[in-house]
Protein backbone atom coordinates (compact mmCIF):
# COMPACT_ATOMS: atom_id res chain seq x y z
CA UNK A 1 0.00 0.00 0.00
CA UNK A 2 1.24 3.48 -0.80
CA UNK A 3 0.47 5.01 2.59
CA UNK A 4 1.90 3.29 5.67
CA UNK A 5 -0.77 4.89 7.91
CA UNK A 6 -3.55 3.01 6.12
CA UNK A 7 -5.02 -0.41 7.02
CA UNK A 8 -7.58 -2.67 5.33
CA UNK A 9 -10.18 -4.87 7.01
CA UNK A 10 -11.56 -7.83 5.02
CA UNK A 11 -14.71 -9.51 6.37
CA UNK A 12 -15.33 -12.85 4.62
CA UNK A 13 -18.88 -13.59 5.69
CA UNK A 14 -21.58 -16.06 4.69
CA UNK A 15 -23.82 -13.50 2.98
CA UNK A 16 -21.36 -10.73 2.05
CA UNK A 17 -17.67 -9.97 1.68
CA UNK A 18 -16.71 -6.44 2.74
CA UNK A 19 -13.39 -4.62 2.46
CA UNK A 20 -12.82 -1.25 4.16
CA UNK A 21 -9.77 0.99 3.67
CA UNK A 22 -9.14 3.60 6.35
CA UNK A 23 -6.76 5.55 8.57
CA UNK A 24 -6.90 7.47 11.85
CA UNK A 25 -7.37 11.23 11.73
CA UNK A 26 -5.75 13.77 14.08
CA UNK A 27 -8.52 13.17 16.66
CA UNK A 28 -7.95 9.39 16.76
CA UNK A 29 -11.18 8.62 14.91
CA UNK A 30 -11.33 6.14 12.02
CA UNK A 31 -11.55 7.90 8.67
CA UNK A 32 -12.91 5.52 6.01
CA UNK A 33 -11.32 6.18 2.61
CA UNK A 34 -13.05 3.49 0.60
CA UNK A 35 -15.39 0.54 0.91
CA UNK A 36 -16.23 -2.44 -1.29
CA UNK A 37 -19.01 -5.00 -0.89
CA UNK A 38 -19.72 -8.18 -2.86
CA UNK A 39 -22.14 -11.05 -2.45
CA UNK A 40 -20.47 -14.04 -0.80
CA UNK A 41 -20.90 -16.98 -3.15
CA UNK A 42 -18.51 -19.58 -1.74
CA UNK A 43 -18.93 -19.46 2.06
CA UNK A 44 -21.36 -21.56 4.11
CA UNK A 45 -21.80 -20.93 7.85
CA UNK A 46 -18.48 -19.10 8.02
CA UNK A 47 -16.54 -21.88 6.25
CA UNK A 48 -15.19 -21.66 2.69
CA UNK A 49 -17.07 -24.20 0.56
CA UNK A 50 -15.95 -22.98 -2.89
CA UNK A 51 -12.48 -21.43 -3.14
CA UNK A 52 -12.81 -20.06 -6.71
CA UNK A 53 -16.11 -18.27 -6.00
CA UNK A 54 -14.75 -16.87 -2.74
CA UNK A 55 -11.65 -15.53 -4.51
CA UNK A 56 -13.89 -13.91 -7.14
CA UNK A 57 -16.01 -12.22 -4.44
CA UNK A 58 -12.91 -11.01 -2.54
CA UNK A 59 -11.47 -9.47 -5.71
CA UNK A 60 -14.76 -7.70 -6.46
CA UNK A 61 -14.90 -6.19 -2.96
CA UNK A 62 -11.23 -5.14 -3.07
CA UNK A 63 -11.56 -3.61 -6.57
CA UNK A 64 -14.54 -1.51 -5.45
CA UNK A 65 -12.70 -0.32 -2.32
CA UNK A 66 -9.60 0.57 -4.36
CA UNK A 67 -11.55 2.52 -6.98
CA UNK A 68 -13.48 4.52 -4.34
CA UNK A 69 -10.35 5.33 -2.28
CA UNK A 70 -7.64 5.69 -4.91
CA UNK A 71 -5.40 3.40 -2.82
CA UNK A 72 -3.73 0.16 -3.85
CA UNK A 73 -4.40 -2.70 -1.40
CA UNK A 74 -1.63 -5.19 -0.67
CA UNK A 75 -2.15 -6.27 2.98
CA UNK A 76 -5.43 -7.13 4.72
CA UNK A 77 -6.59 -8.00 8.23
CA UNK A 78 -9.01 -10.92 7.93
CA UNK A 79 -11.70 -12.08 10.33
CA UNK A 80 -12.17 -15.72 11.20
CA UNK A 81 -15.31 -17.38 12.55
CA UNK A 82 -17.39 -20.37 11.47
CA UNK A 83 -18.92 -23.34 13.22
CA UNK A 84 -15.50 -25.01 13.56
CA UNK A 85 -14.31 -22.41 16.11
CA UNK A 86 -14.57 -23.36 19.76
CA UNK A 87 -12.99 -22.23 23.01
CA UNK A 88 -11.96 -23.80 26.29
CA UNK A 89 -10.56 -22.73 29.65
CA UNK A 90 -7.21 -24.10 30.80
CA UNK A 91 -4.92 -23.51 33.78
CA UNK A 92 -1.15 -23.98 33.53
CA UNK A 93 2.00 -22.98 35.39
CA UNK A 94 5.80 -22.85 35.21
CA UNK A 95 8.47 -22.92 37.93
CA UNK A 96 11.24 -20.37 37.38
CA UNK A 97 14.84 -21.36 38.02
CA UNK A 98 16.02 -17.74 38.25
CA UNK A 99 13.36 -16.85 40.82
CA UNK A 100 15.66 -14.26 42.44
CA UNK A 101 15.22 -12.09 39.32
CA UNK A 102 12.02 -10.21 38.47
CA UNK A 103 9.44 -11.73 36.10
CA UNK A 104 9.88 -10.63 32.46
CA UNK A 105 7.97 -11.03 29.22
CA UNK A 106 10.17 -14.05 28.45
CA UNK A 107 8.68 -15.90 31.45
CA UNK A 108 5.12 -15.11 30.26
CA UNK A 109 6.01 -16.27 26.74
CA UNK A 110 7.39 -19.55 28.13
CA UNK A 111 4.13 -20.14 30.00
CA UNK A 112 2.07 -19.42 26.86
CA UNK A 113 4.27 -21.73 24.73
CA UNK A 114 3.59 -24.51 27.22
CA UNK A 115 -0.18 -24.15 26.69
CA UNK A 116 0.33 -24.45 22.92
CA UNK A 117 1.55 -28.02 23.52
CA UNK A 118 -1.92 -29.15 24.64
CA UNK A 119 -3.18 -32.13 22.65
CA UNK A 120 -6.22 -31.21 20.54
CA UNK A 121 -8.69 -33.35 18.58
CA UNK A 122 -7.50 -34.63 15.16
CA UNK A 123 -7.62 -31.83 12.57
CA UNK A 124 -7.76 -29.09 15.22
CA UNK A 125 -5.10 -26.61 16.18
CA UNK A 126 -4.79 -23.95 18.85
CA UNK A 127 -5.23 -20.61 17.15
CA UNK A 128 -4.36 -18.52 20.17
CA UNK A 129 -3.89 -18.53 23.91
CA UNK A 130 -5.31 -15.55 25.83
CA UNK A 131 -3.94 -15.20 29.40
CA UNK A 132 -6.38 -14.00 32.05
CA UNK A 133 -5.50 -13.45 35.73
CA UNK A 134 -2.14 -14.68 37.00
CA UNK A 135 -1.19 -16.29 40.30
CA UNK A 136 2.36 -15.91 41.66
CA UNK A 137 3.41 -18.20 44.51
CA UNK A 138 -0.23 -18.52 45.60
CA UNK A 139 -1.05 -14.80 45.35
CA UNK A 140 -4.28 -14.53 43.31
CA UNK A 141 -5.85 -12.05 40.85
CA UNK A 142 -2.68 -10.47 39.47
CA UNK A 143 -3.34 -8.63 36.19
CA UNK A 144 0.25 -7.64 35.31
CA UNK A 145 2.95 -10.01 36.65
CA UNK A 146 5.91 -8.40 34.81
CA UNK A 147 8.29 -6.75 37.29
CA UNK A 148 7.15 -8.86 40.23
CA UNK A 149 9.17 -11.57 42.01
CA UNK A 150 8.27 -15.22 42.46
CA UNK A 151 9.12 -18.82 41.70
CA UNK A 152 5.83 -20.25 40.36
CA UNK A 153 3.76 -18.38 37.75
CA UNK A 154 0.26 -19.75 37.17
CA UNK A 155 -2.49 -18.44 34.92
CA UNK A 156 -5.97 -19.16 33.61
CA UNK A 157 -6.13 -19.17 29.81
CA UNK A 158 -8.89 -18.69 27.27
CA UNK A 159 -7.83 -21.05 24.47
CA UNK A 160 -9.32 -20.57 21.00
CA UNK A 161 -9.31 -23.69 18.82
CA UNK A 162 -10.21 -24.12 15.14
CA UNK A 163 -10.17 -26.56 12.24
CA UNK A 164 -6.79 -26.32 10.51
CA UNK A 165 -8.14 -27.01 7.00
CA UNK A 166 -10.85 -24.35 7.27
CA UNK A 167 -8.38 -21.70 8.39
CA UNK A 168 -5.88 -22.59 5.67
CA UNK A 169 -8.61 -22.37 3.04
CA UNK A 170 -9.30 -18.76 4.09
CA UNK A 171 -5.56 -18.07 3.84
CA UNK A 172 -5.45 -19.60 0.34
CA UNK A 173 -8.37 -17.46 -0.81
CA UNK A 174 -6.67 -14.27 0.41
CA UNK A 175 -3.27 -15.10 -1.11
CA UNK A 176 -4.75 -16.33 -4.41
CA UNK A 177 -6.62 -13.02 -4.62
CA UNK A 178 -3.22 -11.31 -4.89
CA UNK A 179 -3.22 -10.08 -1.29
CA UNK A 180 -0.92 -10.51 1.68
CA UNK A 181 -2.33 -11.87 4.94
CA UNK A 182 -1.30 -9.19 7.43
CA UNK A 183 -3.27 -10.54 10.38
CA UNK A 184 -6.15 -12.80 11.44
CA UNK A 185 -8.60 -11.80 14.18
CA UNK A 186 -11.43 -13.77 15.75
CA UNK A 187 -14.56 -12.02 14.44
CA UNK A 188 -16.34 -11.61 17.81
CA UNK A 189 -13.24 -9.82 19.12
CA UNK A 190 -13.24 -7.54 16.05
CA UNK A 191 -16.95 -6.77 16.55
CA UNK A 192 -16.27 -6.00 20.20
CA UNK A 193 -13.62 -3.45 19.20
CA UNK A 194 -16.19 -1.52 17.17
CA UNK A 195 -19.32 -1.60 19.40
CA UNK A 196 -18.27 -2.15 23.04
CA UNK A 197 -16.95 0.45 25.47
CA UNK A 198 -14.16 -0.24 27.96
CA UNK A 199 -16.67 0.36 30.79
CA UNK A 200 -18.92 -2.41 29.45
CA UNK A 201 -16.00 -4.84 29.16
CA UNK A 202 -14.99 -4.03 32.72
CA UNK A 203 -18.53 -4.38 34.16
CA UNK A 204 -19.24 -7.61 32.27
CA UNK A 205 -21.01 -7.88 28.91
CA UNK A 206 -22.07 -10.52 26.40
CA UNK A 207 -21.68 -9.53 22.74
CA UNK A 208 -23.95 -11.45 20.34
CA UNK A 209 -23.08 -10.94 16.66
CA UNK A 210 -25.93 -12.43 14.59
CA UNK A 211 -24.51 -12.89 11.10
CA UNK A 212 -25.84 -14.58 7.99
CA UNK A 213 -24.49 -18.07 8.67
CA UNK A 214 -23.52 -18.06 12.35
CA UNK A 215 -24.12 -16.20 15.61
CA UNK A 216 -20.90 -15.36 17.46
CA UNK A 217 -20.71 -14.85 21.21
CA UNK A 218 -17.94 -13.10 23.16
CA UNK A 219 -18.18 -12.54 26.92
CA UNK A 220 -16.01 -9.91 28.64
CA UNK A 221 -15.54 -9.34 32.36
CA UNK A 222 -12.97 -7.15 34.17
CA UNK A 223 -11.75 -5.99 30.76
CA UNK A 224 -10.75 -9.52 29.68
CA UNK A 225 -12.41 -11.94 27.25
CA UNK A 226 -13.75 -14.82 29.36
CA UNK A 227 -15.72 -16.98 26.95
CA UNK A 228 -16.39 -17.24 23.23
CA UNK A 229 -18.58 -19.52 21.12
CA UNK A 230 -19.97 -19.84 17.61
CA UNK A 231 -23.61 -20.92 17.22
CA UNK A 232 -24.16 -22.52 13.76
CA UNK A 233 -27.38 -20.55 13.12
CA UNK A 234 -27.84 -17.05 11.76
CA UNK A 235 -30.09 -14.93 9.57
CA UNK A 236 -29.95 -17.40 6.68
CA UNK A 237 -31.83 -20.11 8.58
CA UNK A 238 -34.63 -17.62 9.28
CA UNK A 239 -34.82 -16.87 5.55
CA UNK A 240 -34.85 -20.60 4.79
CA UNK A 241 -37.72 -21.16 7.23
CA UNK A 242 -39.75 -18.34 5.62
CA UNK A 243 -39.05 -19.79 2.18
CA UNK A 244 -40.33 -23.24 3.15
CA UNK A 245 -43.13 -22.08 5.45
CA UNK A 246 -44.62 -19.70 2.86
CA UNK A 247 -43.66 -21.74 -0.25
CA UNK A 248 -41.81 -18.85 -1.93
CA UNK A 249 -38.36 -18.40 -3.47
CA UNK A 250 -35.33 -17.38 -1.38
CA UNK A 251 -35.08 -13.85 -2.79
CA UNK A 252 -38.69 -13.13 -1.83
CA UNK A 253 -38.20 -14.70 1.62
CA UNK A 254 -35.22 -12.41 2.31
CA UNK A 255 -37.19 -9.33 1.25
CA UNK A 256 -40.13 -10.36 3.46
CA UNK A 257 -37.80 -10.79 6.45
CA UNK A 258 -36.06 -7.44 5.97
CA UNK A 259 -39.13 -5.30 5.16
CA UNK A 260 -41.91 -6.89 7.22
CA UNK A 261 -40.22 -9.34 9.59
CA UNK A 262 -40.67 -9.16 13.37
CA UNK A 263 -39.40 -11.36 16.19
CA UNK A 264 -42.54 -10.65 18.22
CA UNK A 265 -45.75 -12.19 16.79
CA UNK A 266 -48.15 -10.57 19.26
CA UNK A 267 -48.31 -7.19 17.48
CA UNK A 268 -49.73 -8.51 14.18
CA UNK A 269 -53.39 -9.28 13.50
CA UNK A 270 -54.70 -12.04 11.22
CA UNK A 271 -56.06 -9.58 8.62
CA UNK A 272 -52.65 -7.99 7.86
CA UNK A 273 -51.59 -9.54 4.55
CA UNK A 274 -48.61 -9.16 2.22
CA UNK A 275 -49.09 -10.02 -1.44
CA UNK A 276 -46.14 -11.60 -3.26
CA UNK A 277 -46.00 -11.63 -7.10
CA UNK A 278 -46.42 -15.10 -8.61
CA UNK A 279 -43.78 -16.71 -10.81
CA UNK A 280 -44.19 -16.64 -14.60
CA UNK A 281 -47.72 -15.22 -14.65
CA UNK A 282 -49.00 -17.35 -11.77
CA UNK A 283 -51.43 -15.94 -9.23
CA UNK A 284 -49.91 -13.74 -6.47
CA UNK A 285 -49.31 -15.48 -3.14
CA UNK A 286 -50.70 -13.95 0.03
CA UNK A 287 -48.84 -14.26 3.33
CA UNK A 288 -50.31 -13.06 6.63
CA UNK A 289 -48.04 -10.94 8.80
CA UNK A 290 -49.08 -13.06 11.78
CA UNK A 291 -47.85 -16.25 10.13
CA UNK A 292 -44.61 -14.57 9.00
CA UNK A 293 -43.77 -13.34 12.51
CA UNK A 294 -44.57 -16.78 13.99
CA UNK A 295 -42.06 -18.42 11.64
CA UNK A 296 -39.38 -15.81 12.50
CA UNK A 297 -40.18 -15.95 16.22
CA UNK A 298 -39.68 -19.73 16.41
CA UNK A 299 -36.17 -19.57 14.89
CA UNK A 300 -35.11 -16.45 16.84
CA UNK A 301 -36.11 -18.16 20.11
CA UNK A 302 -33.95 -21.17 19.16
CA UNK A 303 -30.91 -18.97 18.43
CA UNK A 304 -31.31 -16.93 21.64
CA UNK A 305 -31.82 -20.08 23.72
CA UNK A 306 -28.54 -21.55 22.44
CA UNK A 307 -26.67 -18.30 23.06
CA UNK A 308 -28.17 -18.01 26.56
CA UNK A 309 -27.08 -21.59 27.30
CA UNK A 310 -23.48 -20.54 26.50
CA UNK A 311 -23.86 -17.51 28.78
CA UNK A 312 -25.06 -19.80 31.60
CA UNK A 313 -22.19 -22.22 30.89
CA UNK A 314 -19.81 -19.30 31.45
CA UNK A 315 -21.35 -18.94 34.93
CA UNK A 316 -23.44 -15.77 34.64
CA UNK A 317 -25.52 -16.87 37.66
CA UNK A 318 -22.46 -16.68 39.95
CA UNK A 319 -22.15 -13.29 41.74
CA UNK A 320 -18.50 -12.78 40.70
CA UNK A 321 -19.32 -13.53 37.05
CA UNK A 322 -22.43 -11.38 36.81
CA UNK A 323 -22.66 -9.48 33.51
CA UNK A 324 -23.72 -6.07 34.81
CA UNK A 325 -23.75 -4.44 31.35
CA UNK A 326 -26.05 -7.18 30.01
CA UNK A 327 -26.14 -8.03 26.31
CA UNK A 328 -25.12 -6.09 23.20
CA UNK A 329 -26.63 -7.27 19.90
CA UNK A 330 -24.90 -6.56 16.61
CA UNK A 331 -24.57 -8.01 13.10
CA UNK A 332 -27.22 -8.00 10.37
CA UNK A 333 -29.62 -10.04 12.53
CA UNK A 334 -29.69 -7.24 15.13
CA UNK A 335 -31.71 -5.13 12.67
CA UNK A 336 -34.70 -7.50 12.91
CA UNK A 337 -37.67 -5.70 14.43
CA UNK A 338 -38.27 -6.34 18.16
CA UNK A 339 -35.27 -8.69 18.52
CA UNK A 340 -33.89 -6.62 21.42
CA UNK A 341 -37.17 -6.99 23.35
CA UNK A 342 -37.18 -10.71 22.56
CA UNK A 343 -33.65 -11.13 23.96
CA UNK A 344 -34.56 -9.26 27.14
CA UNK A 345 -37.73 -11.36 27.55
CA UNK A 346 -35.92 -14.72 27.18
CA UNK A 347 -32.73 -13.95 29.13
CA UNK A 348 -34.01 -11.46 31.71
CA UNK A 349 -30.91 -9.32 30.97
CA UNK A 350 -30.70 -5.74 29.74
CA UNK A 351 -29.91 -5.48 26.02
CA UNK A 352 -29.04 -2.82 23.48
CA UNK A 353 -28.17 -2.73 19.77
CA UNK A 354 -24.47 -2.14 19.05
CA UNK A 355 -23.70 0.38 16.28
CA UNK A 356 -20.10 0.77 15.02
CA UNK A 357 -20.36 4.56 14.67
CA UNK A 358 -18.61 5.53 17.92
CA UNK A 359 -15.12 5.13 16.43
CA UNK A 360 -15.94 6.52 12.96
CA UNK A 361 -15.06 10.06 11.96
CA UNK A 362 -17.88 12.41 10.98
CA UNK A 363 -18.75 12.28 7.31
CA UNK A 364 -18.17 8.51 7.04
CA UNK A 365 -20.31 6.39 4.72
CA UNK A 366 -23.72 6.16 6.43
CA UNK A 367 -23.97 2.48 5.51
CA UNK A 368 -21.12 1.71 7.93
CA UNK A 369 -23.16 2.85 10.94
CA UNK A 370 -25.37 -0.24 10.51
CA UNK A 371 -24.82 -3.19 12.91
CA UNK A 372 -24.22 -5.47 9.90
CA UNK A 373 -20.82 -3.75 9.37
CA UNK A 374 -19.65 -4.08 13.01
CA UNK A 375 -17.17 -6.86 12.18
CA UNK A 376 -15.83 -5.05 9.08
CA UNK A 377 -15.22 -1.82 11.03
CA UNK A 378 -13.71 -3.82 13.91
CA UNK A 379 -11.22 -5.52 11.56
CA UNK A 380 -10.18 -2.09 10.25
CA UNK A 381 -9.69 -0.87 13.83
CA UNK A 382 -7.53 -3.94 14.60
CA UNK A 383 -5.44 -3.21 11.49
CA UNK A 384 -4.98 0.44 12.49
CA UNK A 385 -3.98 -0.62 16.02
CA UNK A 386 -1.26 -2.78 14.50
CA UNK A 387 -0.05 0.16 12.38
CA UNK A 388 0.14 2.35 15.52
CA UNK A 389 2.09 -0.33 17.42
CA UNK A 390 4.59 -0.68 14.56
CA UNK A 391 5.16 3.10 14.50
CA UNK A 392 5.53 3.14 18.29
CA UNK A 393 8.18 0.42 18.06
CA UNK A 394 10.11 2.36 15.40
CA UNK A 395 10.08 5.50 17.56
CA UNK A 396 11.32 3.61 20.64
CA UNK A 397 14.16 1.95 18.69
CA UNK A 398 15.19 5.28 17.09
CA UNK A 399 15.18 6.99 20.49
CA UNK A 400 17.40 4.30 22.04
CA UNK A 401 19.83 4.38 19.09
CA UNK A 402 20.04 8.21 19.27
CA UNK A 403 20.76 8.15 23.02
CA UNK A 404 23.53 5.56 22.57
CA UNK A 405 25.09 7.56 19.69
CA UNK A 406 25.15 10.72 21.83
CA UNK A 407 26.78 8.88 24.73
CA UNK A 408 29.37 7.32 22.39
CA UNK A 409 30.34 10.61 20.69
CA UNK A 410 30.76 12.33 24.05
CA UNK A 411 33.39 9.83 25.18
CA UNK A 412 36.89 10.86 26.32
CA UNK A 413 40.08 10.45 24.25
CA UNK A 414 42.29 7.68 25.69
CA UNK A 415 45.72 8.79 26.91
CA UNK A 416 47.34 5.32 27.16
CA UNK A 417 46.97 1.96 25.29
CA UNK A 418 45.56 0.34 28.44
CA UNK A 419 42.94 3.07 28.72
CA UNK A 420 42.07 2.61 25.02
CA UNK A 421 41.50 -1.13 25.53
CA UNK A 422 39.36 -0.41 28.60
CA UNK A 423 37.25 2.14 26.68
CA UNK A 424 36.88 -0.26 23.74
CA UNK A 425 35.53 -2.95 26.09
CA UNK A 426 33.11 -0.39 27.55
CA UNK A 427 31.93 0.56 24.03
CA UNK A 428 31.32 -3.10 23.17
CA UNK A 429 29.40 -3.51 26.42
CA UNK A 430 27.33 -0.39 25.59
CA UNK A 431 26.50 -1.80 22.13
CA UNK A 432 25.54 -5.11 23.69
CA UNK A 433 23.27 -3.33 26.21
CA UNK A 434 21.76 -1.29 23.38
CA UNK A 435 20.94 -4.43 21.37
CA UNK A 436 19.42 -6.10 24.44
CA UNK A 437 17.34 -3.01 25.22
CA UNK A 438 16.09 -2.78 21.64
CA UNK A 439 15.13 -6.47 21.69
CA UNK A 440 13.25 -5.99 24.97
CA UNK A 441 11.36 -3.00 23.56
CA UNK A 442 10.46 -5.06 20.49
CA UNK A 443 8.82 -7.62 22.74
CA UNK A 444 6.55 -5.09 24.49
CA UNK A 445 4.55 -3.87 21.46
CA UNK A 446 4.39 -7.44 20.17
CA UNK A 447 2.63 -8.45 23.36
CA UNK A 448 -0.04 -5.80 22.73
CA UNK A 449 -0.42 -6.62 19.04
CA UNK A 450 -3.01 -8.88 17.43
CA UNK A 451 -3.98 -11.96 19.42
CA UNK A 452 -3.19 -14.14 16.44
CA UNK A 453 0.43 -13.13 15.64
CA UNK A 454 2.05 -16.51 16.33
CA UNK A 455 -0.63 -18.45 14.47
CA UNK A 456 -0.52 -16.07 11.48
CA UNK A 457 3.25 -16.61 11.18
CA UNK A 458 2.75 -20.39 11.06
CA UNK A 459 -0.09 -20.03 8.53
CA UNK A 460 2.00 -17.80 6.26
CA UNK A 461 4.90 -20.29 6.42
CA UNK A 462 2.59 -23.18 5.48
CA UNK A 463 1.02 -21.34 2.52
CA UNK A 464 4.42 -20.18 1.21
CA UNK A 465 5.82 -23.73 1.32
CA UNK A 466 2.90 -25.23 -0.62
Amino acid sequence: MENSDIAVGLDIGTTKIVSIIGRRNEHGKVEVLGMGKAKSLGVHRGVVSNIMKTIESIQMAIDEAESSSGQKVTKVVVGIAGQHIRSLQHTDYIDRENFDEVITQVDIDNLIKQVYKLVMLPGEEIIHVLPQEFKIDGQNEIREPIGMSGRRIESNFHVVVGNVASIRNIGRCVINSGLELDDITLEPIASAASVLSEEEKEAGVALIDIGGGTSDLAIFKDGIIRHSAVIPFGGNVITEDIKEGCSIIEKQAELLKVKFGSAWPGENSENEIVSIPGLRGREPKEVTMKNLSKIIHARVVEIIDQVFLEIKNYGHDEPKKKLIAGIVLTGGGAELKHIRQMVEYITGMDARIGYPNEHLASGSDTRLTSPMFATSVGLLIKGLDKVSQAKELEEVVEEIETEVEIETTQGEIPSTPAEAIEMSDADNKTKEEEENLIEKEKVKPKQRSSVFDSFVDKLREFLENE
